[in-house]
């Protein structure tokens, strides 16, 4: 039986009128969830939510940890555009998707649940550089699949920008160890305080048959700004790596900072909990232009932290800086007035944006570059050199921890497909099940909850994790608050609802099958069905 479903009938003509001739039946449909699009990590999100709900943790667990290995980190530190994404947000505010992800993550490290290893290892040798979020991520998904995995990173424990660039108070470091160590158990070496200077040689002498290049962004970006005490300047990245690495710099009672991005916060934060009374933070454009996200700006002011808009630094003196005062114009860029003022500040900390230290990749013929990045197929990431593939700050993208492990779990599923000489699948994605697509009568009113948080007095006296973790009832109850977008959930509506009983109930996780012997296509079970997870179809 043919059925068509590029051209659908007029649904609300037809409302409740059953021809003679059946023209239009039902079909049931799995559509693709608004957090599920926007993850770039790809993460079948609503499906580990369902399986919370359900009461199956180390399922939702072993659902997460498909498509990415660190709940417990990402539930920390992602900014989760899931929940931007979430049509939740359109009633009573989005599930509070990283709270629950964070939950899974710390039950596993305390039930100590591992990764099931690979059916058949011994395959290929890789070699991934730099043991940040991407190539943590990369050698996952490689062990996962049987292969060798050998990564070197330059600094003296794993992790990455994770260690030494985000705060202990956003991500305790025990449990970036515990999340790393799972790695190590499944198979993957890690090799630190080794700096890889000549790919190709290591290569060749590791009898590596491919390569990811995942290095961060660790070098700050350089500005030139005439100082007379040159020592009271000091970049970002290294302010935070060596915070991170136990160090308690002297920076005075007042601190500048020099820059609009999330490193910029951070960077204010701590002078803060380092005994700065005064953390100011400069940037030469507005709130509504700063790229940091609203969550960092709001948390770095309730802490403390003051603003200074469309600001830039011109000198830095013996007691002071010289900032002038900026202005947009008609195309809204700023530019400088020709005003300035006197600010003091005993330390400035520029947070101007980092970029990759890639001058050892540039002697390989073939490789290629736009900056500081290399230029990757989009698609597969693999360079211009075959068998090297690059991806995470490494590469053009948004430098975040979820974008990295994204492009650690595609590279890794690129490269055993280029090692087996076989193509990737890529499966074309389902529909998206927007807002307007549902119909919410069978959802209530189900306010979002909230995680406990330290009081801003409290926070900035030391490196404390500021934001706690949800219970075993608040997780269940978030976990419920999801609509279940475009695919069916056993509501049991469609099978209340049909005249005629032409809908069969399978059994439970089977869902449902339509008798078209029965079915008149009066669209009663579409008209109800909460998620849209049924389509009226033309019938030829």
């Amino acid at each position: 039986m043919a059925r068509d479903i590029t051209e659908l009938p007029n649904l609300e003509a037809e409302a409740g009128r059953v021809a003679p001739v059946r023209s239009r039946m039902p079909i049931y449909v799995d559509l693709l969830p608004p957090c599920n699009n926007a993850c770039p990590a790809g993460e079948n999100i609503q499906e580990w939510l369902r399986l919370v709900k359900a009461g199956e943790e180390e399922a939702a667990w072993r659902e997460i940890t498909k498509n990415n290995p660190f709940p417990a980190i990402h539930g920390r530190v992602c900014y989760h555009p899931c929940e931007v994404a979430c049509n939740r947000v359109e009633l009573d505010g989005a599930v509070s998707i990283h709270s629950v992800e964070r939950y899974l993550g710390d039950l596993a490290l305390d039930r100590g649940w591992e990764f099931t290893p690979p059916e058949n290892p011994g395959g290929h040798k890789v070699l991934i550089v730099g043991a940040g979020p991407s190539g943590l991520s990369a050698a996952y998904h490689l062990a996962k699949l049987g292969h060798q995995v050998e990564i070197r990173d330059s600094a003296e424990l794993p992790g990455g920008m994770m260690r030494y660039g985000i705060p202990e108070y956003r991500l305790p470091r025990d449990i970036l160890d515990a999340e790393i160590d799972r790695l190590v158990k499944l198979g993957v070496r890690i090799v630190n305080d080794c700096t890889v200077k000549d790919l190709l040689a290591d290569q060749a002498e590791g009898g590596f048959e491919a390569c990811f290049v995942a290095i961060g962004a660790h070098l700050s970006r350089r500005v030139d700004i005439p100082s007379r005490d040159a020592s009271r300047m000091v970049d970002a990245v290294s302010f935070l790596r060596d915070v991170a690495s136990g160090e308690r710099p002297v920076i005075g009672r007042k601190v500048a900072v020099y820059g609009g991005g999330n490193t910029a916060m951070d960077a204010a934060r701590v002078a803060r909990r380092l005994g700065a009374e005064e953390s100011i933070i400069l940037y030469r454009r507005t709130r509504e232009q700063m790229p940091a996200h609203a969550e960092e700006f709001e948390s770095a002011e309730r802490e403390g932290v003051t603003m200074n808009w469309l600001r830039t630094i011109k000198r830095v003196d013996a007691d002071d800086l010289t900032v002038e005062v900026m202005e947009l114009d008609e195309k809204g860029n700023a530019v400088g007035t020709g005003r300035f003022e006197q600010l003091e500040a005993d330390t400035v900390i520029l947070a101007l944006g980092q970029e990759t230290d890639s001058n050892f990749l540039r002697r390989i013929p073939g490789m290629q570059f736009e900056r500081d990045v290399v230029q990757v197929d989009p698609q597969t990431l693999m360079t211009g050199v075959p068998g090297i593939f690059a991806g995470g700050d490494a590469v053009p993208s948004e430098r975040t921890v979820t974008v990295g492990v994204g492009h650690g779990k595609r590279a890794a599923a690129n490269i055993d497909a280029w090692l087996r000489h076989a193509y990737a699948n890529k499966r074309p994605k389902h529909s998206l099940a927007e807002f307007d697509k549902l119909h919410l009568w069978y959802f209530g009113d189900a306010r979002r909850t909230n995680q406990p948080e330290l009081e801003p007095s409290e926070r900035v006296s030391d490196f404390d994790e500021i934001v706690g973790g949800l219970s075993d009832s608040q997780a269940h109850r978030e976990a419920s608050r999801c609509l279940s977008c475009g695919n069916c959930f056993e509501c049991d509506g469609c099978l209340g609802s049909c005249p005629e009983a032409a809908v069969l109930k399978l059994g439970k996780g089977l869902r449902y099958r339509f008798d078209y012997e029965r079915c008149t296509g009066c669209a009663t079970c579409y008209e109800q069905c909460p998620v849209h997870a049924i389509e009226m179809v033309k019938e030829a």
